[in-house]
């Protein structure tokens, strides 16, 4: 397997923001990527994506994880064909179903209950706009007629997806083209994995071996009281040191584990802005980012 370790920007201000990427471009950072977050000071994922793209020759980047249901999937698939055309091979979006922040839910409106089903059909649409010419489709959420969205991409976008529950990881396998999980231990991201790709076959599909990832937090020792609160309420009854790597020795044996577990693309992020609440620094990242490429970037393949 391709191992490749990207990075998460824990402080990726406007302030800052240019430094920092032309810094992982000079370090040869495989990817870099931008978390959806509406309420702080992180860059917008779209925007930074176009930003940094238009900085960097190299440097791939990707959504970590942005949220379609609520975003009009034609929108979105113009916006990553543009970016696609901009920047070939360097554009990975990731999607999920809601943002992670109860007060940003309502930013993405979809009808009560139907936010899967809108899930679902968004990704449809945004599949078929990336791949055909001209599209008519009638949903029960969206309907166009012989819509186009001008030149495809060269090679047709993967549409990576985030989530852990049941039916999040049946969708991936039904629709998704590889998965970025969170906050799972080893032996549930080789459990996730299997169930990908039983729902996949299912479906009369298979998602790329090489297609599986997870976002690592790596604390520099101990966790943050923030990120332990948050792995507490979303995780009850997990340690959350099987979670975040208290290091980059930790990092390395988690990294070997995942590997063991079926995943080889993973998103290494600063713990300290890893917790529930939006991140407040603005200080450059550039200090880990040299600890990643010392660290771990040996371990890619």
């Amino acid at each position: 397997m391709k191992i490749r370790i990207g990075i998460g920007l824990g402080a990726a201000s406007p302030e800052n923001f240019a430094a920092d990427v032309g810094h992982l471009e000079e370090l040869g950072i495989d990817s870099l990527w931008l978390s959806e977050m509406v309420y702080g000071p992180l860059v917008e994922p779209f925007t930074g994506m176009a930003f940094a793209l238009a900085r960097t020759a190299r440097l791939k980047v990707g959504t970590g994880v942005s949220v379609l249901p609520g975003r009009h999937p034609v929108l979105v698939a113009k916006q990553l064909a543009s970016l696609a055309a901009l920047a070939p091979g360097r554009v990975l979006p990731v999607f999920g179903l809601q943002p992670a922040r109860q007060n940003e839910r309502a930013l993405f409106p979809v009808p009560p209950g139907q936010r899967g089903a809108v899930f679902d059909e968004s990704l449809e649409l945004l599949r078929m706009m990336l791949r055909q010419e001209t599209v008519s489709f009638e949903g029960r959420f969206f309907t166009v007629d012989a819509a186009s969205i001008g030149p495809l991409p060269r090679k047709p976008l993967d549409i990576w997806l985030g989530g852990t529950a049941p039916g999040g990881l049946r969708r991936v396998g039904r629709l998704g083209d590889g998965w970025l999980a969170s906050f799972i231990t080893p032996d549930e991201a080789r459990a996730g994995r299997r169930a990908i790709q039983a729902a996949a076959a299912e479906a009369g599909r298979e998602v790329d071996p090489e297609h599986f990832g997870i976002s690592l937090p790596v604390a520099a020792g101990d966790i943050p009281a923030g990120l332990a609160a948050a792995i507490q309420q979303r995780r009850p009854g997990i340690d959350p040191a099987s979670l975040v790597a208290t290091g980059w020795p930790d990092a390395r044996r988690m990294i070997e584990q995942y590997v063991a577990a079926g995943l080889s693309k993973f998103v290494i992020r600063p713990a300290a802005a890893s917790g529930a609440r939006p991140a407040t620094t603005t200080r450059p990242a550039g200090s880990f980012a040299d600890d990643l490429a010392r660290e771990l970037m040996p371990l890619q393949t």
